[in-house]
């Protein structure tokens, strides 16, 4: 455990993330406060799933800049409502990005951001985990139904990632932006 000035614990524990802006944000984190209350969620897309590191984080919040730099942005469309069958947890798939998040997963799970994950990574939208066993198919239920409800487009854009940190408290920490391949104006 690292213990940081601002008192906050923090945990030897990293991820790679893609933010989701609103109005898709806030309707992902209230429907994942509703499924499962306690919950303190921050609606995003994985790029590398929580991790240790190795070396330092100024060295791993570098290489995660700099890697990220190597790619354009791209979009991510959400798709439908899902179960891992092992784990029951409950995520919206994406339809849309994949191909950009798979070689962006695999370029970035390298030197001190390097982790052999226990499942292969699997780009999604959490909506609900650590559930007790038959409540997968009844919470993906209510997920579905709302999720169909929503009214405004399911899809946005991906310019930066941001580094996190977790703490004991099992909040996460902005660390780091990442920002994504500059595009050239025509």
């Amino acid at each position: 455990m690292l213990c940081h000035p601002n008192g906050a614990d923090r945990l030897n524990c990293f991820a790679l993330v893609a933010y989701i802006p609103e109005p898709l944000a806030q309707f992902l984190d209230s429907l994942r406060k509703e499924m499962v209350s306690g919950c303190k969620p921050h609606a995003h897309v994985t790029v590398l799933p929580p991790r240790p590191i190795s070396g330092t984080v100024e060295e791993a919040g570098q290489l995660a800049q700099s890697l990220a730099a190597d790619f354009p942005p791209f979009e991510i469309a959400i798709g439908d409502v899902e179960i891992f069958p092992v784990t029951e947890v409950v995520y919206l798939g994406i339809r849309a990005g994949v191909d950009r998040l798979l070689p962006m997963h695999e370029a970035m799970n390298i030197g001190p951001l390097e982790f052999h994950e226990p499942f292969p990574y699997h780009p999604h939208i959490t909506l609900a985990q650590e559930l007790q066993p038959g409540q997968s198919a009844r919470l993906a239920e209510v997920a579905r139904r709302r999720w169909s409800e929503f009214a405004y487009p399911k899809r946005f854009p991906v310019e930066t990632l941001t580094f996190v940190q977790n703490t004991v408290e099992n909040t996460w920490v902005d660390l780091v932006e990442c920002h994504l391949a500059a595009v050239p104006v025509r």
